[in-house]
């Protein structure tokens, strides 16, 4: 039992290899999932937050805190889902939200740009020019999107356990290749997942709730006892720590909430 995160790029079948490669583990296969929820709570057409992610980040300034929200709410719900175990996801910056989470197997697929290229003429029936642009935009695009919101590259081969290079092998091979990785023991759940990946899931369900207040918050859980800390003047401490205390009381996995204030201006 695990977790596996896929990133890709354009026409590297990384969609097709996870999906057989959750069939072969028996693993659940989730990706448009998580988005659909985080539209919901993000209150944004699904239709309309997919033209974001391949449009500027710029999209979620129109929104009050819209950067915030939009990563807290996509933390909060991949990492319920994974509580569930025996999970493999394909989307936007998996490996981003995992992390600090052990035995976790994180892999990007990519595939050269001249193979790309001639998937995407042949798909939409367009010349050469164009499917380089396209796709040259979109995968820039991509990367923009994890810089901006989670401060990854995600061309950054270092926040990968494993990088496959598609061209060359079947989508089979590949999912052979993933398969007998994702059964060794470092890559199984272990009583510490559990405990990690639970107390992650409290801190981002903790600041998904408070965000809208309190965008700048630092939330963090041990235990299942979730710190929160602002910064603010001194003076306004308690008042901080009641609207905090009453906006987490109805998660009732969280044994307690503790919060301190950090003075303005402190480094």
């Amino acid at each position: 039992m695990g977790v596996v995160t896929i990133s890709m790029c354009s026409y590297s079948k990384g969609k097709e290899i996870a999906e057989k490669l959750a069939k072969k583990l028996e693993y659940n296969c989730i990706s448009r999932e998580i988005l659909l929820q985080a539209s919901d709570q993000f209150n944004v057409k699904e239709a309309k937050l997919i033209r974001a992610l391949h449009d500027a980040p710029s999209f979620l300034e129109r929104f009050k805190h819209g950067k915030e929200k939009f990563t807290a709410f996509i933390h909060e719900v991949f990492l319920g889902y994974i509580q569930k175990d025996k999970v493999i996801y394909h989307g936007l910056a998996g490996h981003y939200f995992a992390r600090g989470i052990p035995n976790v197997l994180n892999v990007r697929i990519n595939s050269t740009l001249d193979e790309s290229i001639k998937e995407e003429m042949r798909r939409e029936n367009i010349s050469e020019e164009e499917a380089r642009y396209h796709l040259i935009k979109d995968d820039e695009e991509r990367r923009k999107w994890g810089i901006s919101l989670y401060g990854i590259d995600t061309h950054n081969c270092e926040l990968y356990d494993v990088v496959l290079q598609i061209d060359k092998m079947q989508v089979n091979d590949a999912v052979e290749i993933l398969f007998n990785i994702a059964n060794r023991p470092c890559f199984q759940t272990t009583p510490e997942f559990r405990i990690i990946s639970k107390d992650k899931f409290l801190a981002a369900k903790a600041y998904s709730t408070i965000v809208d207040k309190f965008p700048e918050a630092i939330v963090k859980c041990k235990d299942t006892v979730v710190y929160v800390s602002v910064e603010s003047n001194l003076s306004q401490e308690k008042k901080i720590s009641d609207q905090i205390k009453v906006l987490l009381e109805n998660i009732a996995e969280i044994k307690e909430v503790m919060v301190g204030v950090i003075p303005i201006g402190t480094d």
